[in-house]
């Protein structure tokens, strides 16, 4: 009897365990995340690729964060400063060559603009990918330079010569508008993924522009004198494309003022040809230009060809320059009250 007792006694006890062991079982399971089954390795959505995407000046930096936007793969970046005008003699610097380096694609304005840059590029990477972004451009003007102190004979043996181009394409809204759907073309072919974006973007920006190139042409065609000189060769295709004429410039280079001499003449041929004021940069020293404007007894004024500008530049800064340019003339080259 003892013994069946004793039996039965082992035998609840034996089941409070297993039951305890089970509780704490179905506990920790509770606390412990469902592991999916291991089918192979783990893999994850790869990165969108990011084109990095340097252009060499600021207009041409300008006109491509315009067609670029609502891109978000484009790491866009200025290698110049932007507060660098034309780079006829910039000198690249090491961080430069890093910056162009790390880029994928560089967008250059072309036509010998960049020609400082030629060997420094292909130090810092040979195979990088340059959008010329006046590829196949028609109608150029050749690049002007001392006319304004050559006699006739020396201008038509001159005029004969194999002269480059003039890469200023940038300060004609006309010829802006050309160069902004060759840029919008050129990376499209680069990233077919971005073609419809980059072309919807370039339609409207160069739609923008051809507008404020009529804006110039209606403007000069009221001007009772349409004869201007400049500083250096900036405006030969806004002259052009608007209808005005110039008759010489005060800087045979960039930057390289004029001697005592050729301002003589320059006064000279002012006063010889008509012309109705003398035109500076923001990118230049303007006081020699407003010396001979005041000896020639013409207004002097500044029109920006948008060279140059702040480094935070909002996208219609172009517009907004070309339209005070456009106030320029008008005031200086327009009819007086009397």
């Amino acid at each position: 009897m003892q013994d069946m007792t004793r039996i039965r006694m082992l035998a609840l006890v034996t089941a409070a365990l297993l039951a305890g062991v089970a509780m704490v079982v179905a506990e920790e399971g509770a606390t412990q995340p469902t592991q999916p089954a291991a089918t192979g390795p783990a893999t994850s959505a790869p990165a969108p690729v990011r084109l990095k995407v340097l252009c060499s000046t600021f207009p041409i930096y300008l006109f491509t964060r315009n067609v670029v936007v609502g891109r978000d793969n484009i790491q866009l970046d200025l290698l110049l400063p932007a507060g660098v005008g034309c780079p006829h003699d910039y000198v690249v610097m090491t961080k430069d060559m890093q910056t162009l380096a790390a880029a994928d694609v560089l967008i250059v304005n072309g036509l010998g603009m960049e020609e400082s840059l030629t060997k420094p590029l292909k130090q810092a990477k040979a195979d990088l990918k340059v959008i010329d972004s006046s590829a196949g451009l028609t109608d150029l003007l050749p690049l002007a330079g001392e006319e304004h102190h050559r006699d006739q004979a020396e201008k038509e043996e001159h005029k004969q010569d194999k002269r480059p181009p003039n890469p200023h394409l940038f300060a004609s809204p006309r010829q802006a508008a050309r160069v902004v759907r060759n840029i919008a073309e050129a990376l499209a072919r680069l990233d077919p993924a971005g073609a419809s974006v980059y072309r919807a973007n370039a339609a409207s920006y160069a739609a923008r522009l051809e507008k404020l190139a009529e804006e110039f042409t209606a403007l000069v065609a009221t001007l009772p004198n349409r004869k201007i000189v400049t500083q250096h060769a900036v405006f030969g295709y806004l002259a052009r494309d608007a209808g005005l004429e110039v008759v010489a410039v005060t800087q045979a280079e960039p930057g390289q003022e004029p001697a005592a001499a050729e301002m003589i003449e320059l006064v000279a041929t002012i006063r010889r040809t008509g012309a109705a004021a003398v035109l500076t940069e923001p990118q230049y020293p303007s006081r020699v230009a407003a010396t001979i404007a005041r000896e020639a007894g013409v207004p002097s004024g500044v029109l920006d060809p948008v060279a140059n500008g702040p480094s935070d530049a909002p996208l219609d800064y172009y517009e907004k320059v070309m339209a005070t340019n456009l106030k320029t003339l008008k005031e200086l080259l327009g009819p007086k009250d009397r």
